[in-house]
């Protein structure tokens, strides 16, 4: 009976936690809805000011190790499904959130070059504010900031007039530019044709 008591205390601190996660990750500022950059998006449902706070990122904080852990685990996946979605945020040096929940909304928001909203962190939760004013309905996004050594692995199809093609840190541009240039150029050597041997008279 003691075992069985424990375990529904357990069940029920679970349930409570998993619905105050719930609770934060709601928002009336904006809703889900399908993308034209890439699957779902999250959209405005009002006018929202510059800085304004729009939805909470939550998740699951979990420490460099198992962050890792689990990367590679998804990263396995894609090469077998093709399906790469991966929703871990760097919070600090010590801690990522694992943001795979069905009811984190924010985990939707989609990237752009140009992005309208950024997160702000305060302590080991996340936060997306607006970056600038943005209009009733307009599709909610943000700059994931990814690495370059992965950049050909995350094509961007934002469709803003800036974009880069990847989804690559804005810093990390001009050396996405020189990777790119490089990789042009060895694609157009090897595609060169090759001088057809002359034919030997009889």
């Amino acid at each position: 009976m003691a075992d069985l008591s424990k375990k529904a205390e357990k069940q029920a601190k679970l349930i409570r936690k998993f619905k105050k996660m719930w609770e934060r990750s709601q928002s009336e500022l904006c809703e889900v809805r399908g993308s034209s950059i890439h699957g779902r998006g999250v959209y405005a449902t009002r006018a929202i000011k510059k800085e304004e706070k729009i939805v909470e990122y939550v998740g699951e904080l979990i420490d460099k190790e198992e962050s890792e852990r689990r990367a590679n685990v998804q990263a396995e996946k894609a090469a077998q499904h093709g399906d790469a979605a991966v929703y871990i945020f760097t919070v600090d040096d010590d801690f990522d959130l694992d943001g795979n929940l069905p009811w984190n909304i924010a985990r939707l928001i989609n990237h752009s070059c140009e992005p309208n909203c950024e997160a702000w962190i305060d302590k080991h939760r996340i936060f997306i504010h607006a970056l600038c004013d943005i209009k009733q309905g307009e599709e909610l996004s943000f700059d994931y900031g990814f690495d370059i050594e992965t950049w050909e692995d995350h094509p961007c199809r934002c469709g803003k007039k800036s974009c880069v093609g990847h989804i690559v840190s804005r810093s990390q541009w001009k050396e996405l530019e020189k990777k790119k240039a490089e990789k042009h150029a060895l694609s157009k050597k090897a595609s060169k044709k090759i001088p057809a041997a002359k034919k030997s008279r009889r």
